[in-house]
This record gives structure tokens, sequence and C-alpha cells, in this order.
């Protein structure tokens, strides 16, 4: 009976425990969301106190999930209580942006807000923090232009005037986005100056993040204006950091890809573009912009260095529809039709423009001609010039000798022409497995991966093993972990615009 009695005991307990479990009612989100900016006020003050500047990353990846949470009121007190300076204060509450419906007295006493209480003064780090945060708003409404311009013309000149390591990655950010607002007022070349001389800055303060994201700045405002000459002279006489963010170091690929491509490198463009698309976020829906202005730009460049890409490359489910264009020019590449290439052409002219890609689309002409060649020389042992200028789409079989002459000399068939009787006799192939290619493959990509090895080391960070600064116990350490793995990808789409 006893034991009954027991075990009737522990039922009534598990069943009161699923019952209060069950009442648990979720948080408010305004609430959830003035726990997240008191959590990042903590950390912000600890790392300072500590004068650890890595912690500041974890702030900067929050942002992902403030932007989509936070409202006007809850902004407008995290100004207010972190902006010591009245006259910064007032140009930010100015721009910030105002609740559709005002709270009523009963309703302000109700949701007060209270941020934790740390010591004050408050170091310049949490301004930084609630000022970007307001930026970043401002941003995303794109009719709100101007505002952000002020702000970030506001917030740059202040964070000059110090020399913080903690405050290096708030700065970075913050040039990120002043370039974002010039650009959107189409004032870009008026910032080149200043990068510049910021770009000099980072280096002597061995400012890594900051390096990366200035020097990206750089190659974008040259690029935007076409000046390839002064972009490659920039790439030569400067290093990327090495200690970089993968987001930045992936923008970085992409232009060095797009110089190349136009300096006729046609193989380093092509291993540097595939290798943003690789480092690139790979979540769906995430980064789409960079995704496709890079897969575009790998597209023509593979085209023009004799390849095709593979049709995999054009059947992702999010950008099979803005790479439509693309594919049936590849197919005019692949079948060798000089006028459906043509015809394609003419047809997305607009679109190829606003790409950038039309001077690299127009080399292409040349390569759906060798493409033709190839097929006609592995089809036919002996065919005649005119038979070549009517498969091509070309006028006159002059002007299929003067082709075929050309791809005989660059080596694209191995044939030779009877000037004679106006014919092309192809020679016999030889075995391709008896020559270097295969090992010349395979030492391709075992360096790859020891490349991607080697990064990989490079980027493994520890955690300081003198003791937790943050005061987090371990169930903290993991909740907080599985937040920033939620929001690493969102985070990045900002680094990725275009």
């Amino acid at each position: 009976v006893e034991m009954k009695d027991a075990c009737s005991n522990e039922g009534e307990k598990k069943e009161g425990e699923k019952k209060e479990k069950i009442e648990e009612t979720p948080k408010n989100p305004r609430t959830l969301l003035i726990e997240n900016i008191g959590r990042n006020l903590k950390t912000i003050n600890a790392a300072v106190i500590a004068g650890d500047s890595r912690v500041m990353g974890r702030v900067i990846r929050s942002y992902a999930n403030l932007r989509r949470t936070v409202t006007p009121d809850v902004l407008r007190a995290l100004l207010e209580e972190t902006v010591p300076d009245e006259s910064r204060k007032a140009l930010y509450l100015e721009s910030a942006p105002v609740a559709d419906t005002p709270m009523t007295d009963d309703e302000k006493e109700k949701s007060e807000i209270k941020f934790p209480q740390l010591p004050k003064p408050y170091p310049a780090e949490m301004e930084a923090f609630s000022a970007l945060l307001l930026l970043i708003l401002l941003i995303d409404k794109k009719e709100k232009k101007e505002s952000a311009f002020k702000v970030a013309g506001a917030i740059v000149p202040w964070l000059k005037t110090f020399n913080r390591r903690t405050l290096d990655i708030f700065a970075a950010r913050a040039y990120f986005y002043l370039s974002l607002t010039y650009e959107r007022k189409g004032q870009l070349s008026e910032l080149r100056p200043e990068l510049l001389a910021a770009y000099r800055t980072a280096c002597l303060r061995h400012d890594a993040m900051g390096q990366a994201t200035l020097l990206n700045l750089l190659l974008r405002n040259y690029l935007a204006h076409n000046l390839y000459e002064q972009a490659l002279k920039l790439v030569q006489k400067t290093n990327f950091p090495e200690s970089r963010p993968n987001a930045q170091y992936a923008r970085y690929l992409l232009y060095i890809g797009q110089i190349k491509a136009v300096q006729l490198e046609y193989s380093d463009s092509h291993s540097k573009l595939m290798q943003a698309i690789r480092k690139a976020p790979q979540a769906p829906n995430v980064a789409l912009g960079f995704k496709l202005a890079a897969t575009k730009m790998a597209v023509i460049v593979e085209l023009l260095m004799g390849g095709i890409p593979e049709r995999s490359m054009f059947m992702q489910k999010e950008l099979k529809e803005q790479l439509r264009p693309y594919y049936a020019l590849t197919q005019a590449v692949r079948t060798g039709d000089l006028n459906a290439f043509k015809e394609q052409t003419q047809k997305h002219d607009q679109l190829f423009k606003k790409d950038k890609t039309l001077t690299l689309i127009n080399r292409l002409r040349y390569n759906v001609i060798k493409t033709g060649l190839r097929d006609i020389n592995l089809s036919y042992s002996r065919i005649s010039l005119q038979d070549i200028a009517t498969k091509l789409g070309l006028d006159t079989a002059q002007d299929a000798a003067g082709v075929v002459a050309k791809a005989v000399v660059d080596g694209v068939i191995d044939a030779s022409i009877d000037y004679d009787q106006q014919f092309l006799r192809s020679t016999q192939k030889f075995d391709l497995y008896s020559s270097c290619e295969p090992q010349k493959a395979l030492h391709k990509r075992i360096a790859f991966c020891l490349q991607m090895h080697n990064d990989t080391v490079k980027a493994m960070a520890y955690p300081d093993e003198s003791g937790n600064k943050d005061g987090e116990d371990a169930e903290e350490r993991r909740e907080r972990e599985k937040r920033e793995l939620a929001d690493v990808d969102d985070d990045d789409d900002d680094d990725m615009l275009l």
C-alpha cells in the first residue's frame, strides 16, 4: 500500500510540474526587446572594462534581430539614456522614427522602460551602439534618405575623435553606412578622400576590421565610376588583413574578380568569383543581390575562358528567374549560333548595361565563333570554307577563312586550310590521358583543398582561459550561442549589399 501511495504522490508531483510548465506564458515581445538591449549594454560595459574588443562582434551581430523588433519608443528611450551630448541627442531624436499612435498616460506608466543600472558616465561604446541602431533603421526606410545622411554625417566625425580598439568595429560599420547614404544620394565620388584618409588611419592602428571594410568601400567607389586602373593600383599596393571577416573577404574577392575580368585575366577572375560565391552566406534567402551579381559575372567569365557553366548554376531556386537571360546567352554560345547570340544581346541590352557585363559580353562574339568551329572540327574531317560561313552565320567565305586562320593560330582547333581548293582539313586528335592535363587538374584540386584547410585553421578562435569575464554560466552561454547562430546569416546580409 505504501508503495502505491509513493507512486501516486510522485505522479501527482509530475502532473503539477507539467501544469506549471503549461501555465508559463511567453514573454511580451517588448519585454524581450528591452532585455536584449540590456544584455548588449552589459556586454559593452564588461568589454570596455576588460579591454576586450572581440566581444564587440557579438554586439554587432545582435543588430540583425534588433532592426526587426525595435520600436520607436524603446529606441528613443535608449538614445536619451546613452547619449550625453545635448546637440547630438537633439539631432538623433529629431531623426528617430515616431510611433504611429501616441501612447496614453496609463500606457506610459504600464510600459515604463528600465535599462540595467550601470556606472556612469557611460562609455562612448554605448552611444555608438544606440546611434548605429538608429542609423540602420533610417537606412532600412529608404524614404528617410536625408535623415540617414545627417545622422551618418554626425556619427563618423564623432567616432574619429577616439582611438580605442573597442570602438573600431563600430567605426567600420559607421563608414559602411555613410558610404551607402552617399551612394543613394549620387555623391559617392565626394566621399573618396575621406575613405582614403580613414584607411590610412586604420592601417596605422592595426584595425583589421576597419582595413577590410574601408578597402572594400574604396574598391566599390572606384568600380562604380569605372575607374579600373585606379582600383587595380589600390589592390597592388595594399594587403587584405589575414584576420578578415568572412563577409568582407567575399566582397573583396568579387571586386578582384571584376577587375581581373576587365584586365583579360580570366582564369584568376573565375577563381576569385567562385571563391566569393562559396564564401557567401549559404542560407537560401540571404545576400541574394551579392550571389546574383557574383554568379552573373562568373557565368560570363567562364564563357570567355571557353568553358560552359554547369546547368545547376542556373537552376538555383532563388536566382532562376534573374539568370534566365544569361542562360539563353549561354545556350547561344554553347551551340555556336552567332545569330542567336546577336538576338539575345540586343533583347537584353538594358539589363546587361545595368549589370555592367555588356562590355564582357561583346567580347564573347569570337568565343561563339570558336565554339562553332570546334563543333565543325569534331564533326568533319574536311569541309569547305563556304559551308563554314553558312553554318556560323558569316557573310562570305573570305570572312570564314580569316576567322578559321586565327583559330588555328590560337590553337582553338587542330586543322589546316587549303586555300587553293578552299576547304578546311582536320587533323586526328591525340589521347588526352597520355598528356599532363590529368596531373594538372589533380594538382589544382589538391592546392584548393590545402588552401581551404589553411584558411580554416587561421579562422579558428578559442575562448579566453583566464576566466569568464562576462559572468555568464554555461547554460546562458549555450543560449547566447544558439541566438548568434540563428542571426549569423542575417548579419552577413548587410555586408553583402550590392
